[in-house]
């Protein structure tokens, strides 16, 4: 038996049981989306967060983005996500990459028939659209703000009890608790991880010219600025999220310079490209770091996000593989059940285990690797790089294969990645 936060002596007399097939720890954009795609497939699940919802979904933007690629983007949408963020996003219709402000890029532009790369969301508009999709779902029971104080698994079940002194039963606990996650370290999972020494500066600027729906991710040696595009607001001002990496050291007097300063050097970094600059959110920041878990399952227990898997913010890919990860578990558990399995079964955790494992490090080991190639200074190294971004232009198959990777297509694509309920 595996058992861990027990910090309390004795349980109230009084103890109401809740009983469901999956208890998900963790309610953010990952946790509370693999909620709703297993509600939708009949599979009971109650997702426990110690988050107020009221106050996360508090008035105001606060700068915060992220890039939904157009496989995750189609799950969104089958789950019934999608119909509260129509109009929300801004389709990203071609990625322009470069080193520095050469004139030598690499640019990814889908035909028209394939749609849009992916979409940028504030992430206050995707926590309101799966709030209220998940509020509505039958079968999903949603415990927030709820305090795991004991977690047990053993070979015939899970169970949670909460420092109100309810308990939740289940067949299977997912942790979906983010980076520093709690189940993952009490499992004794470990992880390859490490610092980048660098921190990522994010905030949001409205800009003179019009972005045109492309993203731009430019290479300096002290790290990638990446200029996401956002839709107009309701003035009609032109808008682009910031994610802006430094070198930790620099940081501190980077965050702390006045705001005319900070635009100033956002408009050098950007060559002017899309003219005048202005804050218009809250600037706000974290340190960048890799991890990646030597295993994602354990008795009764699946990783999901990045509670599995840390990566660098240069490809916009973090919240693809968590939403990556959702709809491999869920069409493996349901799948499973419909055999008549127990979604804790120890054949269907391995088989989640082989689906996610191989792909999720190949992005990870990807992006650490752009991170260390891009971050190499000199001319020659410089020289190589434009080299190579000219190559990959010319070179179709390779470039189609990145392309497939910013859309998150490469691989074994569960069916909701492909927009078909399972």
């Amino acid at each position: 038996m595996v058992r861990w936060w027990h910090v309390r002596r004795r349980r109230p007399k009084a103890v109401r049981m809740e009983r469901q097939d999956v208890i998900i720890l963790g309610g953010g954009l990952v946790g509370l989306t693999l909620g709703i795609a297993l509600a939708r497939h009949g599979i009971m699940a109650a997702v426990i967060d110690p988050a107020d919802p009221d106050r996360m979904l508090a008035s105001g933007f606060d700068g915060r983005a992220s890039a939904v690629a157009s496989a995750p983007w189609r799950m969104l949408d089958a789950i019934g996500v999608g119909a509260y963020l129509q109009g929300r996003g801004c389709p990203i219709d071609a990625i322009r990459v470069q080193d520095g402000l050469s004139p030598e890029s690499l640019m990814f532009e889908p035909s028209a028939d394939d749609g849009a790369l992916g979409y940028m969301f504030e992430n206050r508009d995707l926590r309101i659209a799966l709030d209220t999709t998940a509020r509505a779902a039958d079968g999903l029971t949603l415990l927030r703000p709820a305090r795991p104080v004991d977690v047990r698994r053993d070979l015939d079940g899970v169970r949670v009890t909460l420092a109100d002194g309810r308990e939740v039963a289940g067949s299977l606990l997912i942790g979906a608790e983010g980076r520093q996650s709690p189940t993952r370290e009490a499992a004794g999972i470990t992880c390859a991880r490490w610092s980048y020494d660098h921190v990522a500066m994010i905030a949001s600027i409205a800009h003179e010219k019009p972005h045109g729906n492309v993203a731009y991710e430019i290479f300096y040696t002290a790290g990638p600025f990446a200029i996401l595009p956002l839709v107009d607001d309701a003035e009609g001002r032109h808008r682009s999220a910031l994610v802006w990496t430094v070198d930790k050291k620099h940081a501190p007097a980077m965050l702390g310079l006045p705001d005319r300063a900070y635009q100033a050097e956002a408009e050098k970094r950007m060559g002017g490209m899309l003219g005048a600059v202005s804050l218009i959110s809250p600037r706000s920041s974290y340190p960048l770091g890799f991890h990646h878990a030597a295993r994602i399952t354990d008795t009764r227990l699946a990783l999901v996000g990045d509670a599995a898997h840390g990566i660098h913010p240069i490809a916009g890919q973090g919240v693809n593989l968590g939403y990556r990860d959702v709809a491999a578990l869920t069409e493996v558990l349901v799948e499973g059940m419909r055999l008549g399995l127990d979604p804790g079964d120890a054949q269907l955790l391995d088989r989640y285990q082989r689906w996610r494992s191989l792909d999720s490090f190949m992005v990870a080991a990807s992006t650490d690797g752009l991170t260390r190639l891009f971050g190499i200074p000199g001319r020659t190294a410089r020289t190589v790089r434009r080299i190579g971004l000219g190559a990959v232009q010319r070179l179709g198959p390779l470039k189609g294969r990145f392309m497939a990777e910013a859309r998150g297509e490469t691989g074994k694509l569960p069916r909701l990645l492909q927009g078909m309920a399972i």
